[in-house]
């Protein structure tokens, strides 16, 4: 897939993460949790950029995906931890962080797993998926993508607020 479907793809993993901050009352997190995921959504296609990495290689792999869920819980929690917040909210941070990165590279390989180009997201000696149902350039299937994303978060955040309204009363 292309960018904007890669945007979709991660803010339809994203909704119900964000759904249940806002319910917990971490609004400020849940925005900034949204933001995260769409500037890591692109990430692994940086591998066209680096000469010694093969395009959906090493990048496009469950490990990359728990590398990179460990290194936003660092980032995210080191924040925290500057920021002098509550104690609840740095030892929600490193969860919250792994989530992100985790999802964020996860809904990645799921998107790219809908071309026939496919990935192997158990690295090269694992198994290849492919769904073969669009093809990553299609401007129709990035931009459906992106507006199921764009819903998604809609709704958690009405779903979100809803139920965080009713549980304070």
């Amino acid at each position: 897939m292309y960018r904007k479907g890669h945007y979709g793809a991660s803010l339809l993993a994203y909704a119900p993460i964000g759904c249940v901050a806002l319910i917990g009352g971490f609004d400020v997190a849940a925005v900034l949790g949204g933001v995260l995921t769409l500037l890591i959504a692109p990430l692994p296609d940086y591998d066209t950029q680096i000469d010694t990495l093969t395009h959906r290689g090493v990048t496009h792999t469950v490990k990359f995906a728990v590398l990179t869920g460990c290194i936003v819980a660092f980032v995210t929690t080191s924040a925290v931890v500057i920021a002098d917040a509550s104690p609840l909210l740095t030892l929600i941070a490193v969860p919250f962080g792994f989530v992100i990165g985790l999802t964020s590279i996860l809904s990645h390989i799921a998107a790219d797993a809908l071309t026939p180009m496919g990935v192997k997201p158990f690295g090269e000696d694992g198994a290849h998926y492919s769904f073969e149902l669009v093809y990553a350039k299609s401007t129709i299937a990035n931009y459906f993508l992106l507006f199921i994303g764009v819903i998604a978060s809609f709704i958690a955040i009405v779903i979100g607020e809803t139920i965080r309204n009713i549980i304070v009363g």
